[in-house]
């Protein structure tokens, strides 16, 4: 494959790794005479239909490449290549994390509170988009020359694993065994409290030099995450500080409700243990690259003569002004009225959803929400139909947290109606909103949410049974993840008997089911 062009324009040059869900190369930007990485996806790897798998592999770039912070690789470009999805990003020059730990034995624990507070700052951006990483490991984290790092794969995992309980043609949930959380390892829905968990096995192995959970099979490692206590930190190292080794126990918690509340709550409680210029351990010093303390000492500071130089990044270009074909260089646009207004940005919501140009569609309904509401009324019909694209528009989008009010907002008015169409569509909302809460991992609310919504459409007959189901099946995997892992695997076996009934044996929600609770009874047994 050396030498092999993607889309015309990516020339790759060197195999840098591979794994279970594609390859990663080195490689050119032939317009932008630039090195790269290069990641390949093959989509008969997975379970997922190809054109959905395709699907959710352009939406999830989309949602990840809108995440701005400078710990997250830049995303240039993504498609699909004859039979390969493909992901270009920059070229990071460093050390993975992993090597960074073998070449230091044992690690400085400075070092380590270093890497898991610049991990912190990354992913209380992530999942504030929201975006969980789902395979957080010490392979795809990247230390830079100047000592910051950059987290890889963002969203990868979230595009191959295209349902909390699908599973890949190997029967094993998207994730690395060693650092997989409790409620990832049984098929439970995952979120932020999944990525908290895998810092804390990453920041117990660089701390003990080893994952905290090992055996002879992959199914083992998981039953040990399941059941077994870590060994402290301290007992192994014992120069550890207290107030470390008392967070890593935290986040390794069974329970996701047990561990801190989010990566911002970790971050203060790394603060105080973090090098500053006037106390830095000698660990620190001299100043060089692939040092994670340095961020901390000199932030921002130039490098020291002789030592290796950091790239200056490329200044930023503004977009450049694309005139209106309708108009004449120079001439001036004509008068418009609110209605033209509103009547020109429903067209161009339009073409912008055929070319799946979501983003920009949300941005257009943003901006005309309150024009038409000026010159229609709040209450008009325009209105709330353009208030219902833009919920849509939303939500197909991944802007869950910004979906999940006007979904509210757009069932409370709905429901106030009258009529039997009215409260369909209200439930619908409603429905809608409870899988905003699930995304952005308000497991407890989707929950208590679905459960209130579950009797209504189990009594609208015409509906038929498919949504009722599908409710009953995302309740099963959340609680998984409030770690309520017998009612779990209650709910989805009486599940089971339900879509057998239904749709026979071979239903493909049987066939997910089956597998979901014999992976979970092989977890339980080890």
């Amino acid at each position: 494959m050396n030498g092999r062009v993607i889309a015309e324009r990516y020339e790759l040059s060197a195999l840098l790794g591979q794994g279970g869900m594609g390859q990663v190369w080195m490689g050119y930007d032939r317009r932008l005479d630039r090195r790269i990485a290069v990641k390949l996806l093959r989509p008969d790897r997975m379970a997922a239909e190809t054109e959905e798998l395709r699907r959710r592999f352009l939406r999830e770039c989309r949602v990840t490449a809108r995440v701005d912070h400078p710990g997250l690789v830049t995303v240039h470009d993504a498609g699909s290549d004859g039979d390969d999805l493909y992901l270009v990003m920059q070229h990071i020059e460093g050390a993975d994390l992993a090597d960074h730990l073998a070449e230091h034995d044992p690690y400085p624990w400075p070092w380590a509170v270093a890497v898991a507070a610049q991990l912190c700052a990354v992913l209380a951006a992530v999942h504030a988009a929201p975006v969980v990483h789902r395979d957080l490991k010490p392979r795809n984290v990247m230390i830079r020359q100047d000592g910051t790092l950059s987290v890889l794969d963002l969203g990868i995992a979230a595009a191959v694993d295209t349902d909390t309980t699908r599973l890949t043609h190997t029967g094993s949930p998207i994730g690395s065994p060693a650092y997989m959380a409790p409620e990832q390892a049984m098929g439970g829905a995952v979120g932020p409290y999944t990525d908290l968990y895998a810092l804390g096995v990453l920041l117990h192995e660089l701390l003990s030099g080893q994952v905290p959970f090992q055996a002879a099979t992959s199914l083992g490692v998981l039953h040990q995450h399941l059941h077994d206590a870590p060994v402290p930190v301290r007992q192994l190292r014992p120069e550890v500080p207290a107030p470390l080794e008392a967070l890593v126990l935290r986040l390794l918690a069974k329970d996701p409700r047990h561990r801190p509340a989010g990566a911002q709550e970790v971050y203060q409680a790394l603060a105080p243990l973090l090098p500053s210029s006037a106390t830095a351990s000698p660990y620190a010093r001299p100043p060089g690259p692939l040092d994670p303390t340095r961020p901390f000492l000199r932030p921002h500071a130039p490098w020291p003569e002789g030592a290796a130089a950091v790239p200056e990044p490329a200044p930023s270009v503004p977009a450049p002004v694309i005139p209106d074909p309708r108009r004449a260089p120079g001439e001036t646009p004509p008068h418009r009225t609110g209605r033209t207004v509103v009547a020109d940005a429903v067209e161009e919501v339009k073409r912008l959803l055929d070319a799946g140009r979501l983003t920009q569609a949300v941005d257009v309904l943003g901006s005309v929400l309150p024009v038409a509401a000026e010159h229609h009324g709040e209450q008009s019909a325009v209105v709330r139909s353009l208030r219902k694209q833009y919920a849509a528009t939303l939500l197909d989008d991944g802007q869950y947290r910004r979906a999940l009010p006007e979904l509210r907002r757009l069932a409370a008015e709905t429901s106030a109606e009258p009529g039997p169409g009215a409260f369909r569509e209200a439930l619908q909302f409603r429905y809608e909103a409870a899988q905003c809460l699930e995304q952005i991992g308000e497991a407890t609310a989707a929950i208590a949410e679905y459960r209130a919504l579950l009797p209504a459409f189990e009594r609208d007959t015409a509906a038929g049974p498919a949504v009722p189901l599908e409710i009953r099946a995302r309740i099963g995997t959340l609680l998984h993840a409030v770690g309520a892992y017998r009612e779990a695997h209650e709910t989805q076996s009486r599940l089971l008997g339900d879509v057998e009934r239904l749709y026979g044996p071979y239903h493909p929600m049987a066939a997910d089911l089956r597998r979901a609770l014999d992976r979970q009874r092989q977890v339980h047994q080890g």
